[in-house]
């Protein structure tokens, strides 16, 4: 039951809210950097380990289905341990999956990468089971997509940076390095892939000791914890009030919805280098298209910042957001070369303020079950496990190109949950 005392408590933090936005925001950046290096990491497992395009987005599935596997329990966890330790918890976690990718490297064994992906996922699960709900609940529900967006903004600052700098330590000369073991017998090919392989330990022992000093730093942070608001303003222990996460059609449509926004995000930004090389263009020009797919998402970001919602409503953001993802898929479909790539980096734009739109639609009105509703939420990220997979086995049979029709049917369904989908089963209690 919400008692008046928990509704002070929220109130009390919610007016010192600051110092919890920067703690929250940092640990955003977190969830950019580690989710976006796969980015490169795709590439460059598929030329180290000899992968086809199929194999490589297994980097994407191993990582993103964690989020399916682990949310509930995340759910369960942060009931135990509350938001502080639980976040701390899923820093270590993380921590412990960038450490597993030094014997993956030094013996350059696929299966090892993956679980360290794995790892990896389901400490973020944790970590964004916690700051999701914290972030929307911090302020009114209406300008919910406004403070998930300033949380965007350092996750595209995040995505921007880690793909750059891991590309120019890993993926620095690899269109002379293919080409190079391509006349190799296997003795030397076997070597120069091993050196290849070998350059990722450092990187990620450094990304590893980072994660643990984040770890204590929340742990010794005093971020307070919060009280979920009632459900659609109405007390919880009326004999009215919803007594099931399922009698909330709204959360469960939105949770169809954010699985296909992962995913058409995760192939956005972890296929476009792949696609650039397909399309003729060098691998060292080719290694930053995903900072400039993120590039695109900050610019939205700091849209729906200024705007939401002075002057547009967070539901209006979906609807054009979806169009123009349509509009998007579809130029870089009938068209070739730069301008064809240049299409899919727009997509970052696209893709900008869905997620900071569909999470406050999902999770509004859910009272005493926003932390389950927050951890369903979070499993439906695996979607950017399952489509990226999707157009891997599309490019393997067609090409990297017509792969992207995948895209079209998912926007499709974003723009119904804007346009109506977000209403149905929404009868405030009386």
């Amino acid at each position: 039951m919400i008692t008046i005392s928990d509704t002070e408590k929220m109130l009390k933090v919610q007016k010192r809210g600051l110092h919890p936005m920067i703690i929250i925001g940092a640990l955003f950046f977190i969830f950019g950097f580690v989710t976006w290096v796969n980015s490169v990491l795709i590439p460059y497992l598929q030329i180290a380990c000899v992968l086809n395009n199929f194999q490589s987005y297994l980097v994407a599935f191993a990582f993103y289905i964690s989020y399916f596997v682990m949310a509930s329990p995340s759910g369960l966890v942060l009931k135990k341990t509350g938001y502080r330790k639980g976040i701390s918890l899923g820093l270590l976690f993380v921590a412990v999956g960038a450490f597993v990718f030094i014997p993956a490297a030094l013996y350059r064994i696929y299966f090892i990468f993956l679980i360290g992906l794995f790892i990896q996922g389901a400490g973020l699960a944790l970590l964004q089971t916690a700051a999701n709900p914290y972030v929307t609940i911090l302020g009114p529900i209406e300008s919910g997509a406004k403070r998930m967006s300033i949380m965007g903004i350092c996750n595209g600052i995040a995505g921007i940076i880690a793909p750059a700098v891991l590309g120019i330590l890993i993926l620095k000369n690899t269109n002379e390095i293919t080409a190079q073991i391509a006349d190799m017998d296997v003795f030397d090919k076997a070597k120069a892939l091993d050196q290849l392989a070998h350059k990722i330990i450092t990187p990620y022992i450094v990304i590893g000791l980072i994660l643990v000093l984040s770890a204590l730093w929340i742990w010794r942070s005093g971020l307070p914890e919060m009280a979920e608001p009632p459900e659609d303003g109405v007390d919880i222990s009326l004999k009215t009030a919803k007594a099931s996460i399922l009698q909330f059609p709204h959360l469960l449509i939105g949770i169809v919805v954010l699985f296909l926004y992962v995913g058409v995000e995760a192939i956005a930004g972890n296929t476009v280098i792949q696609y650039g090389t397909s399309q003729g263009i060098p691998m060292s020009v080719s290694k930053f298209f995903t900072s400039y797919v993120l590039t695109g998402m900050l610019i939205g970001y700091l849209v729906g910042i200024l705007c939401i919602p002075k002057y547009f409503s967070q539901r209006l953001a979906l609807i054009v957001s979806s169009g123009f993802g349509i509009v998007c898929v579809i130029g870089a479909l009938f068209t070739q070369g730069v301008t064809s790539v240049l299409f899919v980096i727009f997509l970052g734009l696209a893709n900008s303020l869905m997620y900071p739109s569909i999470w406050p639609l999902a999770i509004d009105g859910l009272g005493r079950f926003t932390k389950i509703g927050s951890s369903l939420l979070v499993m439906a990220i695996c979607g950017g496990a399952l489509l990226p997979l999707a157009y891997g086995w599309l490019a393997d049979r067609f090409n990297t190109q017509q792969a992207y029709w995948i895209v079209i049917p998912c926007y499709l369904v974003i723009g119904y949950y804007a346009v109506s989908g977000y209403r149905v089963g929404r009868k405030l209690i009386k």
